[in-house]
């Protein structure tokens, strides 16, 4: 038996409108400086009020959060005591707000503690509301939160089937000021996502229908995107997709191409969307040996013709690698400007810390310590895998 399991989740023109229906006396929103800048902490404080509520406000959300820094959100937090917490921002941004809501409800356990094992009990203090302002992560649509232990360099993977948001909001219009580096690596964080879970071991009907369509959307749309901001359809289709994906693993999960981008991103100190990135090709790679076919019809689905497997699989590569040199994404770890002593010194840290993902046995190939130290130096040199 399996579940399927999704928020609720509000979408397209005016879909911030949600927030006039939830009823409560306390909102707190967790989000940056740079989201609050832009105005989106107004916005989304307008529509709270006219709901009755008294808001706060948590700015400092950094680029892959740490502990510490969600410790002391979650003290504020309980100071406040909230019925709604709202995640609004990208994928830290929401992970932080999930993280804090579980130290809020739970304050005798320890974040590291969090896996799918443990009831944590959520929802007799607050609920939690998801809105992104990216469109990539799929956070908005998880049971995952990635926070980042300083001291040993190294993000958890932290997971529990009662950290779905209750509701996204997945508003098209809150995209309109990304900068087209953040687009592109919020981009190709969502083909991944949909991409890796429509090859897994755990990949359902279900999930396979929402990777697909994904990575449909994705092809389609994103380059209109990059190129013009201003198109509110492709817009609009990149956010859904992006949710959509995040929808897809979280029934089905996510691959090598994030144990490796998670410790690559954690050791180098590399966004989430760039050290995942960078790894899709060679990942696709790597996994063809079991899942070629899967492949096949990813490609198919996506608008590419080919005679076998093996062809599909190569057509795929060099797809993605085309989108990704459109967008201005490295197609290797070299491109990216750190020198090969520099990496090396790490090798056996990337190494190690890629072993401990999660993410790795439900790879459809899984990786040993060694295919892993190989994936890492192949990504180096941007060399197509042959093992």
């Amino acid at each position: 038996m399996w579940w399927f399991q999704s928020p609720k989740i509000a979408f397209g023109e005016d879909s911030l409108e949600a927030l006039k229906e939830l009823e409560g006396k306390r909102a707190y929103i967790v989000t940056d400086k740079v989201i609050r800048s832009l105005g989106y902490v107004d916005i989304v404080s307008k529509y709270l009020n006219e709901a009755g509520f008294n808001v706060e406000v948590f700015d400092e959300v950094k680029p892959e959060p740490s502990i510490e820094d969600i410790i002391v959100g979650a003290e504020r937090l309980s100071i406040f005591s909230p019925d709604w917490i709202i995640g609004l921002g990208g994928g830290s941004c929401m992970d932080t707000a999930k993280a804090m809501w579980v130290l809020y409800e739970r304050p005798d356990i320890k974040l590291a503690d969090i896996s799918p094992l443990l009831k944590l009990g959520l929802r007799k203090k607050a609920r939690l509301v998801c809105i992104p302002t990216t469109s990539g992560t799929g956070s908005d649509a998880s049971w995952v939160m990635v926070i980042t232990d300083e001291s040993q360099h190294f993000k958890m993977e932290l997971a529990s089937r009662e950290l779905y948001p209750d509701i996204s909001i997945v508003d098209p219009k809150l995209t309109l000021s990304m900068p087209k580096k953040l687009a592109a690596y919020t981009a190709i964080d969502a083909l991944i996502n949909a991409i890796e879970a429509y090859v897994l071991q755990w990949k359902n009907d279900f999930s396979d229908a929402l990777a697909i369509k994904a990575a449909q959307l994705i092809f389609k749309y994103f380059l209109r995107v990059y190129k013009i901001k201003e198109d509110e359809e492709a817009r609009e289709k990149m956010h859904n997709a992006a949710t959509m994906a995040g929808l897809a693993y979280s029934n089905s999960q996510v691959g090598v191409a994030h144990s490796l981008g998670h410790a690559f991103g954690a050791v180098f100190k590399i966004p989430h969307g760039l050290a995942t990135g960078v790894f899709l090709p060679y990942s696709i790679e790597f996994n063809a040996k079991e899942s070629a076919e899967r492949y096949w019809e990813l490609a198919e689905a996506i608008g590419i013709k080919a005679e076998s497997a093996e062809e599909a699989v190569v057509k795929l590569v060099a797809a993605v690698k085309e989108l990704m040199k459109k967008v201005e994404l490295p197609l290797s770890i070299k491109e990216m400007g750190i020198k090969w002593e520099d990496y090396l010194s790490k090798l056996d840290d990337l190494v190690m810390k890629a072993e401990m993902s999660t993410c790795n046995f439900v790879n459809p190939r899984v990786p040993t310590s060694e295919d892993l130290k190989r994936l890492f130096i192949y990504a180096f040199e941007g060399r197509s895998v042959d093992f």
